[in-house]
């Protein structure tokens, strides 16, 4: 009876604390990754076109906010109301962004293209000023070569640069606050390198699981929780390595493709079977490396969704898929790490499972059955 309390309590302090932490709301203009396509024309001007939540810049509230209570916040400004909040994201916009020819910062004429032109009225979610922000202007005379930078309120970054002039094309992918390599104005950019996509990639697929993979993290933390032993942990992360790796490959190569509105609901149950089944046992079940095979598919075609919104270098294809394929084992090693350096002290101890492995998989078996609802709800809302 006591441990039956102990679980109602720890599920309904969990569901509190999300609905605090995250609680439901509507649509709103989400970028994980922030697109800037940048273009030197034969007329010597360039034109950068920034993807971003303009409304929620102009009115200074998180992006996360549901977009269509900030349009129409702003479509009951007075003209002169909406003038100043104009202003205002163009001062935040320069504030976050630099443009810069051989080292020198220039102040770049900023639009917004979508409101100017009234095609804000096409987008699929409530907006006023558009998504697309553009800097525009001249280029210096003689100058050799570009550099682009932002601050880390655009977290990950993906930079293309082309040329009218020399035909050159470039694609980077920048972390937050990092500025962009030099981009040549008077000839082609040099090819990268195998050695600097790999780096790039790996960090990547790195950064996918740490810090920003919470659903990755809490299954691969409900699998290091189920046992005591080395030997089960060792024998679910290899089936799960192995299947992830095998359908990111073929999501990435077009062999298999399924959509996000069913892959991202079935993740986060996985994550809730695999934590509710550690309070049911404590040892390795025949079918739990065969269970774990599978949901490892499916995390699998996320990590391919995720990569497709990156991108992959085309001349090195494969490099960046193993790359980053690389980075996501290193993250995962990371949590395994971690959570032996947090609570691997404990897990002899007779009351292990009891204060740890239950509380904390009861956490994230509601927390999976939360992102299922949140997400399956989504795709019907």
């Amino acid at each position: 009876m006591n441990s039956l309390r102990r679980i109602l309590k720890t599920a309904t302090l969990t569901v509190a604390l999300i609905h605090l932490w995250q609680p439901p709301r509507a649509a709103a203009h989400v970028f994980t990754i922030t697109k800037v396509q940048t273009t030197f024309t034969l007329q010597q001007r360039y034109q950068i076109d920034i993807i971003m939540d303009i409304d929620a810049i102009a009115l200074e509230v998180p992006s996360s906010t549901d977009s269509a209570e900030v349009a129409a916040q702003l479509r009951a400004l007075s003209p002169d109301e909406l003038a100043k909040a104009v202003e205002h994201a163009k001062s935040t916009i320069s504030h976050r962004v630099r443009v810069r020819f051989d080292g020198h910062d220039v102040a770049p004429r900023i639009g917004f293209p979508e409101y100017e032109s009234g095609d804000t009225a096409k987008s699929s979610i409530p907006t006023v000023f558009g998504v697309t922000t553009r800097l525009s202007g001249e280029v210096p005379p003689d100058a050799k070569e570009f550099v682009y930078w932002c601050s880390k309120t655009f977290q990950l970054v993906e930079l293309t640069v082309r040329s009218e002039i020399t035909g050159g094309s470039v694609t980077h992918m920048l972390g937050p606050a990092e500025e962009s390599p030099p981009f040549p104005l008077q000839s082609a950019p040099a090819s990268q390198t195998r050695l600097s996509v790999a780096i790039r990639y790996l960090r990547l697929g790195f950064e996918h699981i740490m810090p920003k993979g919470a659903d990755h993290i809490l299954f691969v933390l409900g699998l290091f929780l189920l046992s005591m032993r080395a030997r089960p942990l060792l024998l679910q992360i290899t089936a799960f390595t192995i299947a992830h790796s095998v359908t990111l490959a073929l999501a990435m190569y077009g062999v298999i493709k399924l959509p996000s509105s069913i892959v991202e609901p079935l993740i986060a149950i996985s994550i809730s079977y695999v934590a509710f089944e550690n309070t049911l046992t404590s040892e390795l079940k025949p079918w739990r490396p065969a269970v774990v095979f599978c949901f490892g598919l499916l995390h699998g075609m996320g990590f391919a969704s995720v990569l497709r919104e990156l991108g992959l270098e085309k001349n090195q294809f494969a490099t960046a898929l193993v790359a980053f394929n690389v980075g996501v084992e290193c993250g995962q090693l990371s949590i395994v790490l971690l959570a032996f350096a947090l609570v691997g002290w404990f897990r002899r101890k007779p009351w292990y499972r009891a204060r740890i492995v239950i509380p904390v998989s009861i956490l994230i078996g509601v927390i999976g059955l939360y992102w299922a609802v949140t997400r399956t709800l989504a795709v019907f809302g």
